[in-house]
């Protein structure tokens, strides 16, 4: 069992003043109310025998339109300072769609809890696609109808949540929306996310916003041995994953090899890109242990990996797993972050981690409390090691609709019963609360 924070010999430390405490969601995973909006990729994907594991759709969700005030009072009781929640583009797009996200802005004012929107959580409109260029410019225009609705009571925005999840899952291996499985053909989707991220920070800035982030995934990445072809593919898994994602929004530039690879004029693009960002927020799970291909097809954390990939990716060997088999190892989160200081130095901006959590069964939920007391005295020491880390997020609020996992993984602090709707907060709920009041 994890340290209680009101155990004074084992307590929470003591993070910064202003350091912003929060929680974290998704539109189209908790909203429901599929018939107030237009249809997204997702919708398209789920409706699609065999993509979900238990067959199920987002359609009602956690039913959150209609029941935010409640959840808002959740937010309220928990002691968070900010809730991270994303704007549904298809919402957006369909008549009174900005109407909904009024009410939950003035809401979460109203309970003195800060407003912070994720203006792209991987629910695309169904007519559009991120292999066409135009839709980096439509997500900007979006954008600016949104700030201007919503931008005289929020302050602090997101611009993508984790591009490398949406191009890697939903367009190379075709186990997220929209299901393509085109391997190194979906680079395109990464460019153009991109692109959409700095057209996305210039229309945030034309409208005069003065706080905006990104909410990249990352992890460090561990060769499963030091033998030259295990270091090899670990290298590239690592530039896949970690520096394709950040070099382009901090340094202007994408690793080298891959600039050639992307479409249209990209030395004009990357200008856009490397908009500056006033920080850059991580998502953070675990490390990832790679080693060369094996020839085989194998299922990682459920996620189906081609024989053809240029790497392995391999279980981490004596740490604890949560229910998801996603390994635990709150270091790696001191590791990446320090990491990302030395690599990057000045042209790193405050950090905030956007997303860190773990999906556990049962309402006593005692591994939960385990794995995010971990966690945060992982994010302390990131601290202590000079890293300017000004904020922290749980994921999540509630139990929802995990992709394409459907129902079958919880990582809320609340439970939802999904045939009541019925909300239940959990031990981890209570125990946050506590470090919460702690850290007044």
């Amino acid at each position: 069992m994890a340290n209680d924070p009101r155990d004074a010999a084992h307590p929470i430390p003591q993070f910064p003043a202003g350091f912003l405490w929060g929680v974290s969601t998704s539109a189209h995973q908790i909203e429901g109310a599929v018939d107030r909006r237009e249809p997204s990729v997702w919708d398209t994907f789920t409706a699609e025998p065999g993509r979900v594991k238990d067959g199920s759709t987002a359609a009602v969700a956690c039913d959150h339109y209609h029941r935010y005030r409640e959840d808002v009072a959740l937010l309220s009781g928990l002691g968070v300072d900010a809730y991270r929640f994303s704007v549904s583009w298809p919402r957006v797009n369909s008549p009174g769609g900005l109407d909904f996200y009024d009410r939950l802005v003035d809401e979460l004012l109203t309970a003195g809890v800060r407003p912070v929107p994720t203006l792209f959580h991987w629910d695309l409109p169904a007519d559009l696609d991120w292999l066409e260029r135009d839709t980096a410019s439509r997500f900007a225009e979006y954008v600016s109808v949104v700030v201007d609705r919503l931008g005289d009571r929020v302050q602090k925005w997101i611009t993508l949540n984790e591009p490398a999840e949406h191009t890697l899952l939903g367009h190379a291996l075709g186990t997220h929306a929209p299901g393509r499985q085109l391997l190194f053909d979906a680079l395109p989707v990464a460019h153009h996310q991109l692109l959409a991220h700095g057209l996305a920070v210039r229309a945030l800035r034309a409208a005069g916003a003065t706080d905006i982030g990104v909410a990249n995934s990352h992890g460090p990445t561990w060769p499963a041995s030091r033998e030259p072809a295990d270091v090899e593919a670990a290298a590239f898994y690592d530039v896949l994953l970690n520096r394709l994602f950040a070099e382009p929004l901090l340094l202007g530039e994408y690793p080298e090899g891959l600039g050639e690879l992307m479409p249209g004029d990209v030395a004009a693009d990357l200008k856009v890109i490397g908009e500056p960002l006033d920080w850059y927020g991580v998502n953070y799970y675990a490390p990832t242990r790679v080693g060369a291909p094996q020839g085989t097809e194998i299922e990682f954390g459920g996620i189906r990996m081609p024989a053809d990939l240029p790497f392995s990716v391999q279980d981490i060997e004596g740490v604890p797993v949560t229910d998801f088999g996603w390994p635990v190892v709150p270091e790696g989160l001191t590791e990446l972050l320090t990491t990302f200081k030395e690599r990057y130095g000045d042209r790193l901006p405050p950090v905030v981690i956007t997303e860190n959590g773990c999906s556990y069964e049962g309402v006593d939920d005692q591994a939960r409390i385990a794995y995010l007391d971990g966690h945060i005295r992982a994010l302390h020491r990131a601290l202590e090691a000079g890293v300017d880390v000004r904020g922290y997020f749980v994921w999540s609020l509630l139990d929802n609709f995990e992709w394409a996992e459907g129902y079958a993984r919880r990582f809320g602090l609340v439970h939802v019963d999904y045939a009541t709707q019925t909300r239940t907060p959990k031990a981890s709920y209570r125990w946050l609360r506590d470090v919460l009041r702690a850290q007044r």
